[in-house]
């Protein structure tokens, strides 16, 4: 295993590039030309890609972070999936509506969704059920079908955040949620990649999430009933995983629709999930335009 590092796709001047993140900066992998600037790209080139990257990140040009737009670290993945029912904390809020499921209960969001870590999130014109669910994702980094054991380690390029916006009331119309987790701009993901090795709990980490400065879920990694490894052997027991697809692993208790009465998210609210080892990603809720 190499040294760790966080992987972020931002945009500056009008161009849109991958970087590293160091400290307050960002490394302008685009100011070495043997270094992908789409991280797609960059992941399929695996354990040598992100070595390029570590040799870069002491010699290319850095920029404050403050002055670049961060966007989601894979624009465009090919899968976007999210895991249902995988905290033991919210399976017990939301007993009363559905039972434990008794395998991995997966479902697909539209790569459409995806948004940037700190944009806006817009209340669809349709529905008023807005609500929020605050996850850890994996970041595929190779490719693999029929994964097991200690190879699923080399599936994960990475670790970043997730809110897996949904609309109750869509997500309920078909068993299989998508139109509910798929609405654009209901996928923010980011602020960037952290590789494994920046992560070595990464089934002891702290999950909040806040409404408005009000902590609404205070989970930990710890309560998911499957393991990382576990996913990747369910899902590539089926089809092919591929750099760059992002899986959603769920998310603890404390969702505004399990609340009584439920608290769905208004025009104006502000939506804060921080994992701990990563960060944080940040949205206003904005009408539909």
């Amino acid at each position: 295993m190499g040294e760790s590092v966080k992987l972020a796709t931002f945009t500056e001047g009008g161009r849109v590039r991958v970087g590293v993140i160091v400290g307050d900066e960002i490394v302008d992998l685009s100011s070495t030309s043997d270094i992908p600037t789409d991280m797609i790209a960059l992941l399929e080139r695996g354990p040598a890609g992100l070595d390029a990257v570590r040799k870069a990140s002491s010699s290319a040009k850095r920029l404050p972070i403050a002055s670049v737009r961060l966007n989601a670290p894979v624009l465009r993945p090919r899968k976007f999936m999210g895991l249902g029912g995988s905290y033991g904390s919210h399976l017990k809020e939301v007993a009363h509506i559905m039972a434990a499921p008794k395998h991995q209960t997966w479902f697909n969001k539209q790569v459409t969704c995806v948004n940037g870590p700190y944009d806006d999130v817009q209340l669809p014109k349709v529905s008023n059920t807005l609500d929020y669910e605050g996850e850890l994702a994996i970041v595929i980094g190779a490719r693999g079908r029929h994964v097991r054991g200690p190879a699923v380690r080399e599936m994960i390029a990475g670790f970043t955040i997730c809110n897996d916006v949904s609309v109750r009331e869509w997500q309920l119309r078909a068993f299989t949620a998508t139109l509910g987790k798929s609405f654009d701009t209901h996928g923010p993901i980011g602020p960037w990649i952290v590789t494994p090795e920046e992560l070595p709990n990464v089934h002891k980490l702290s999950l909040r999430t806040w409404v408005n400065g009000e902590l609404r879920q205070d989970g930990n990694t710890s309560d998911l009933i499957y393991r990382f490894g576990e996913m990747i052997e369910e899902l590539s027991t089926v089809f092919t995983l591929e750099p760059g697809d992002i899986l959603a692993t769920g998310t603890p208790a404390g969702v505004g629709g399990a609340r009584q009465p439920p608290a769905y998210l208004q025009i104006g609210d502000v939506v804060r999930v921080e994992i701990e080892g990563i960060g944080h990603i940040e949205n206003r809720i904005v009408p539909e335009p």
